[in-house]
C-alpha cells in the first residue's frame, strides 16, 4: 500500500500540526497486569483522539490530488468528524459531518466548535453513512469515506512513534471501530519489520469485525449498541478486513461492563480519562490477564472523549457497587 518514506513523510504532515503524543510506562497498570506495560496516549492530541493524524493526511493529499474540491462531507460517531473538522479549517475547508440522532452532544458540539456543519440523521452510523453519502452526490462535495488507505497512513503514525520508542513490545492491543487505526498498526510494524503480534478488541455488542474475522467474510450484525460509542460498527470495510485477518493474531471481544472497569483503572493508575473504545485495549488485556505474564505489552489508548453524562451513568453506578475499587 505505502513504504516507510511515505509513513514518514505522512508523520512530517502530522508533526505540522502537532508534536508526537507521549508512549509511558505505568508502574500501577503494570502491576495490575503483571506485565511490563506501555500506553500510547492518542487522548492527548488536539482533539483528544488518534483520528486527527488520518484526517490531516486525507485532506493534505486530497487538496494536492484534487486541488479543485469545494468541500467535504462525512459521517461519524465523533472522533472521524472532529478529525476532518480539524483538518478542514487548517486548509479553509468546508465541512458538513452526519451524525446518528442522539449522538455524543459533546462530541457534537467539538465538531460544530471546529467549523463543520452538523446534520443528524437515522438511529445509528450506518443509516448516517448511507444519507451522507446521498448528500455528497447532490451537492457535489467529496465524500470520506469511514475507511481508505490515506486515513489508514495518517493514523499509521502514532504506531511509528510507539514501535520506534518501544520496539521489543510482544503485544500490542488495539480497539477496532472502522478498522483505521488497528490498520494502521499493521502497516507500521510491517514497514519496521518487528514482528509484534497485534490484538484487535471489539465489545460484544458490536462484534462484526470479530465474527468476520472468524467466518473469514464481511459478517454484518443489525445492531451496535455498545456505549463505547468509537467501536459501534454494524458493517465491516473488507478491505479493512483483509489487513486484519492477515495481519493479526486475534480480535477480543470485550463487554461494556469490562470497558466501564477499564476506565476507572486508568483513572486510579495514570489519572487519565478514556473513552470507551479509549479504554478497550486495558480491557482486553485484563481479560488476557493470565497469558501476559512476564511480556511487553503495549495499549493503544485511542482516545478520551466520554460524555460526562454517559461517564456519570455508566462508570461511576459501577464504582459504587464495587464499594469504589477497581478490581485487580
Amino acid at each position: 500500500m505505502f513504504d516507510l518514506q511515505q509513513l514518514e513523510h505522512a508523520h512530517g504532515v502530522v508533526g505540522t500540526a502537532m508534536p508526537p503524543t507521549p508512549a509511558l510506562a505505568w508502574p500501577l497498570l503494570s502491576e495490575r497486569l503483571g506485565a511490563d506495560v506501555i500506553v500510547k496516549h492518542e487522548n492527548h492530541t488536539p482533539i483528544g483522539a488518534f483520528k486527527v493524524r488520518g484526517g490531516l493526511v486525507y485532506v493534505d493529499r486530497l487538496k494536492r490530488e484534487q486541488p479543485g474540491t469545494t468541500g467535504i462531507i462525512s459521517a461519524t460517531r465523533g472522533n472521524h468528524g472532529q478529525s476532518l473538522a480539524y483538518a478542514a479549517s487548517r486548509y479553509r475547508l468546508p465541512v458538513t459531518i452526519y451524525v446518528p440522532r442522539g449522538n455524543s452532544v459533546e462530541k457534537n458540539r467539538s465538531m460544530q466548535a471546529l467549523g463543520a456543519e452538523l446534520v443528524e440523521h437515522g438511529e445509528d452510523f450506518q443509516a448516517a453513512r448511507e444519507e451522507a453519502i446521498r448528500r455528497a452526490a447532490a451537492t457535489g462535495f467529496h465524500i470520506v469515506p469511514a475507511f481508505h488507505p490515506n486515513l489508514v497512513l495518517g493514523v499509521a503514525t502514532y504506531a511509528l512513534e510507539l514501535l520506534r520508542k518501544a520496539p521489543d513490545l510482544d503485544v500490542l492491543y488495539v480497539p477496532i471501530g472502522q478498522g483505521s487505526g488497528v490498520c494502521g498498526c499493521i502497516m507500521a510494524r510491517d514497514l519496521l519489520g518487528f514482528k509484534t503480534e497485534i490484538v484487535g478488541v471489539q465489545s460484544t455488542e458490536a462484534p462484526s469485525y470479530a465474527l468476520s474475522f472468524a467466518a473469514g467474510t464481511v459478517v454484518t450484525t443489525e445492531s451496535s449498541n455498545t456505549l463505547a460509542d468509537g467501536m459501534a460498527t454494524r458493517v465491516p470495510d473488507p478491505d479493512a478486513l483483509a489487513i486484519i485477518r492477515k495481519g493479526c493474531s486475534r480480535i477480543v471481544q470485550v463487554s461494556d461492563d469490562a470497558v466501564a472497569a477499564a476506565i476507572r483503572a486508568y483513572w486510579t493508575d495514570t489519572h487519565n480519562l478514556a473513552e470507551g473504545a479509549g479504554a478497550a485495549a486495558l480491557a482486553a488485556a485484563l481479560q488476557d490477564k493470565s497469558r501476559l505474564r512476564g511480556k511487553r505489552v503495549g495499549l493503544i489508548l485511542s482516545g478520551g472523549n466520554i460524555d460526562f453524562d454517559l461517564f456519570n451513568r455508566w462508570v461511576i453506578p459501577q464504582a459504587a457497587v464495587a464499594g469504589g475499587r477497581v478490581p485487580a
